[in-house]
């Protein structure tokens, strides 16, 4: 049976390695022209061979995760007669449900030939760190300085003596802030966020309320105070992004919340179609591994997938109680402290192995860290005991 996987970060090799084991006929498309996805570092920004530029990658980024948490439940590969198949430099211009079959129509970067191909099943597995998210701000046309998303960032210098607000305090807001201080002459880090009110930044950072309004030299901001800026640097995260689906493909992103899945991964109306990857928040690595289990399970025959009707209550009354509990659809797939929920529920649903509770527990105290200790918090050392104790050796 053939399976086609959409990129070859730590998504698709995931799935690639289980998909594998299971004796599926793989092939992947991978755009770049290496393995690793959102991971390789590419100084490029915006637009190269045609195609936008995938990574949002800077230099000098360092994990803000534990590397006990990042790796996957099994590492080595073991050794096989046949290996999964990476076409790599391929851009992937349309996946459409044909007689029963997925046609993958295919760009080759290189030589621009265009080719159609055929398969059973199809694992979307592209990430979702590569189209930037932009925030409206009232009268963002007056503003006469320079503009920035994370996306297309890769170093400081371009900061050099500047002033800079930042808006957005995530994981990438915050650790931004931190680096680009070196370079700027003052970086203003404007969010809505209570849990970091105390956290330490370096000395010529500042924390202010969302922006109400700019003019054409800076900000005013809800608290009414105002400043002036050289550059409005955007750390306001990614849009779920799946341009090769058709509007037939039973997949539609709203307020990025990707509807029509089950468990977070399979599609409901075209079940032979599978997206991995999208909870965030989370041990990634460990969840992607799960998930491509979990699939795997169905699509080689172990388990049998519940009927559309099923998976459909399921996964409205999973969602309905995020609305419930005040979630708005662009926390959809924010997971959190909660993720050990979702993996129980995959294992227990499709009887796979679970992810060691270790991994989330430590992710979860990393987490924790990240906020109260954001200029050290990479200086910890932990050691992983058994599958439920972790300790900090510093």
């Amino acid at each position: 049976m053939s399976l086609c996987i959409i990129g070859a970060g730590t998504a698709g090799l995931c799935c690639a390695r289980h998909s594998q084991l299971h004796g599926f006929q793989i092939t992947v498309f991978e755009l770049s022209e290496r393995i690793g996805g959102t991971w390789v570092y590419n100084e490029a920004t915006k637009v190269k061979n045609g195609i936008d530029v995938h990574s949002s990658m800077y230099e000098n980024l360092r994990t803000n995760l534990p590397k006990e948490v990042m790796g996957f439940p099994d590492f080595e590969i073991p050794e096989n007669d046949v290996s999964y198949y990476i076409k790599f430099n391929s851009y992937v211009i349309r996946v459409l449900q044909k007689n029963k079959k997925w046609q993958v129509l295919v760009k080759d970067l290189l030589t621009n030939q265009i080719e159609f191909q055929y398969f059973d099943k199809i694992m979307v597995a592209n990430g979702h760190y590569h189209t930037p998210n932009y925030i409206r701000i009232p009268n963002m046309n007056r503003f006469q300085g320079d503009y920035l998303h994370s996306h297309d960032y890769r170093t400081s210098g371009i900061f050099k003596g500047k002033t800079v607000l930042v808006i957005g305090a995530g994981p990438s807001g915050m650790d931004l802030s931190n680096i680009i201080s070196r370079s700027a002459a003052r970086v203003s880090l404007s969010h809505h966020l209570s849990d970091i009110e105390n956290t330490k930044f370096y000395d010529n950072v500042y924390q202010k309320p969302d922006v109400r309004e700019l003019d054409e030299k800076g900000a005013f901001f809800v608290d009414g105070s105002y400043e002036e800026f050289d550059t409005i640097f955007f750390c306001t995260g990614y849009k779920y992004a799946f341009p090769f689906l058709t509007v037939n493909s039973g997949i539609y992103v709203e307020e990025n919340y990707v509807q029509g899945l089950y468990k977070h991964c399979i599609n409901i109306r075209n079940p032979t179609m599978a997206l991995i990857g999208l909870p965030f928040y989370v041990c990634a690595a460990q969840m992607m591994d799960i998930q491509a289990r979990f699939i795997l399970s169905y699509y080689n025959g172990s388990n049998q997938l519940p009927s559309r009707e099923d998976m459909l209550k399921d996964t409205q009354t999973r969602m309905s109680k995020l609305w419930e509990d005040g979630y708005r659809k662009r926390h959809a797939h924010m997971l959190g402290p909660k993720q050990i929920h979702y993996f129980t529920d995959l294992a227990e649903t499709a009887g796979v192995k679970n992810i060691k509770p270790v991994m989330t527990k430590l992710h979860n105290e990393s987490s924790k860290c990240f906020n109260d200790n954001l200029l050290h918090f990479r200086e910890d050392n932990f050691a992983i005991l058994d599958d439920e104790t972790f300790v900090k050796l510093n």
